[in-house]
């Protein structure tokens, strides 16, 4: 395999087998590129600041904020970042950077959440750094916490404090960090393309990361894209760095020192908890008002939404409605958008913050959500269990860039299991508009007993003759052979999706597990289909 087939080392490969995530590297090959996509380029182009790891001159790996003026980050080509900064000389770092040096990256939107991962190789220049792309790859968002930021009117940074471990101010801080970034990395004896640093994000509720001393740290590692890329670098090499930032004065708290993954952590920490990262501290550098970046504790002020409806749709999915409790409307949102909300869980003391796709149409006056139950999932089983008409969930504007090109290009919505949520707003908007764009609506699921919002789909397909249904059934049951409520037995397949005859310029708008995407991503160009014209998200 080239680096692109195999882009993961023993350590991953290690992990992977570790928690059951089966054979990840037979299906991720699309998500890890050796380039960044046009969507990534202008991503990094449009943020503030960048999170980077790598490694002293000791080999102590730390993790830290690279900022810059508006613009600082350019890409001339897809594999290319040039960033037009200079690191501060208290940051650990900064000697680093300015030669040759392996770098992890990990560009993050908090007001979005959007985030995107890359690893590479860094080299001084005259206006600051260039990093070529050895892996670039997209992350999900949903443990980020949503912020808004701005800048101080100038830069104060005070002297830092170094200390072989935590005192009890930075202890206090950790307690209630809602964010974390952890660097790590290895090498391999030969040049591959999986070695080097990697950057990450890890979120939670206040406290999430629990003190356990002045030189141990505790962090959760919850269900993820099964890459396992900081665990399977900390089963190679243990060192880390860990980077804690205080939103409200531009002050990071940096953390270097060694961990060991924890396979199963007591009843203590949650079902939806699957791994701990367990942290010995080795050294730590406080560096206060280090930025001139600062951000909001909230991107804007939650809203309350009422449930009014709760709908079973599927064995496994439940619509719930949700209209405003006051006069104001609700903002309108573009079809493949997905809604933050918060839901109070009392068995952890704390409001979780997931985000789901909004399934309805844009500009009704209620907003819906349909969500499956996942065993392990707090969030979705409180709402699947607990949740009643007439409670309240608090929720924040819908944000996200899944959406379908504009134009009259033949469309393309394709989606698995849950992943139907965004693909059916996107038929609701693609059928509410007088236009003769060719639209397919291509569904699979396991049978009718998890065959979600049928109904609307046939009453959406029936009022527009430009759009066309085809649904895929794998395991149908006998009463599903009678009835028919299904084209295909089998799974959607990219020589499905090709036998359509939407031609060269059609948008593939793709949803659903991992795995599916990547299969239908990696045949479709295969085939001929510009990556410019294959949009995917994953859950």
């Amino acid at each position: 395999m080239s680096h692109v087939e195999m882009p993961f080392h023993t350590g991953e490969l290690k992990a992977q087998q570790r928690a059951g995530a089966g054979n990840v590297a037979e299906w991720a090959a699309p998500y890890i590129r050796d380039h960044m996509p046009d969507q990534h380029r202008t991503f990094y182009q449009d943020q503030p600041f960048l999170v980077a790891a790598s490694s002293d001159a000791d080999g102590h790996i730390w993790t830290t904020i690279i900022e810059g003026q508006d613009g600082f980050i350019q890409s001339p080509d897809a594999q290319t970042l040039l960033l037009n900064a200079e690191l501060s000389r208290h940051d650990p770092l900064a000697q680093s950077l300015s030669e040759h040096a392996d770098i992890g990256v990990v560009g993050i939107e908090l007001a979005t959440r959007r985030r995107n991962r890359l690893s590479g190789r860094a080299k001084k220049t005259a206006q600051g750094l260039e990093v070529k792309i050895r892996q670039s790859f997209g992350n999900c968002p949903q443990y980020i916490s949503a912020r808004d930021w701005w800048r101080a009117p100038q830069n104060n940074e005070g002297a830092p404090h170094h200390t072989p471990h935590l005192n009890a101010d930075q202890i206090a801080r950790i307690a209630v960090a809602d964010t974390l970034f952890i660097g790590s990395g290895q090498r391999g004896a030969q040049e591959h393309a999986s070695n080097g640093f990697d950057a990450s994000h890890r979120g939670g509720a206040p406290g999430f990361t629990r003190v356990v001393g002045p030189s141990h740290l505790r962090i959760p590692d919850y269900s993820g894209n099964n890459f396992f890329n900081t665990i399977g670098n900390i089963l190679k090499n243990p060192k880390i760095g860990l980077l804690f930032v205080d939103f409200a004065t531009g002050g990071l708290l940096h953390v270097t020192g060694r961990a060991k993954i924890d396979w199963s952590p007591d009843d203590t920490w949650g079902s939806d908890v699957l791994r701990i990262i367990d942290v010995r501290i080795d050294q730590v550098i406080d560096r206060p008002s280090a930025l001139t970046l600062r951000w909001s504790e909230q991107p804007e002020q939650a809203r309350q939404l009422m449930v009014t409806q709760k709908v079973d749709e599927a064995a496994d999915i439940t619509s719930f409605y949700l209209s405003t409790t006051d006069q104001d409307p609700l903002p309108p949102f573009k079809a493949g958008q997905h809604l933050p909300i918060s839901v109070a869980i009392p068995s952890t003391g704390a409001k979780l913050r997931r985000t789901y796709s909004l399934s309805g149409k844009s500009g009704a006056d209620q907003f819906r959500i349909s969500v499956k139950r996942e065993p392990n999932g707090l969030v979705s089983r409180h709402l699947h269990d607990v949740i009643t008409v007439g409670d309240i969930l608090e929720a924040r504007l819908p944000s996200g860039d899944f959406i379908a090109p504009e134009g009259t290009t033949p469309l393309v919505l394709v989606s698995a299991g849950v992943g139907l949520t965004p693909m059916l707003s996107m038929l609701h908007d693609a059928t509410n508009h007088a236009t003769a764009r060719p639209v397919w609506f291509v569904h699979g699921t396991r049978n009718g007993q998890h065959h979600a919002l049928r109904q609307e789909v046939d009453r959406l397909i029936t009022k527009a003759p430009q759009a066309t249904k085809q649904i895929f059934y794998s395991a149908p049951s006998p009463l599903d052979q009678q009835g028919r409520d299904f084209d295909i037995k089998g799974r959607i397949t990219a020589k499905h999706l090709l036998a359509l005859n939407t031609g060269p310029q059609a948008d593939y708008m793709l949803c659903g597990p991992v795995e599916f995407i990547s299969k239908l991503t990696s045949d479709l160009k295969s085939a001929g289909i510009a990556e410019k014209h294959i949009h995917f998200e994953t859950f």
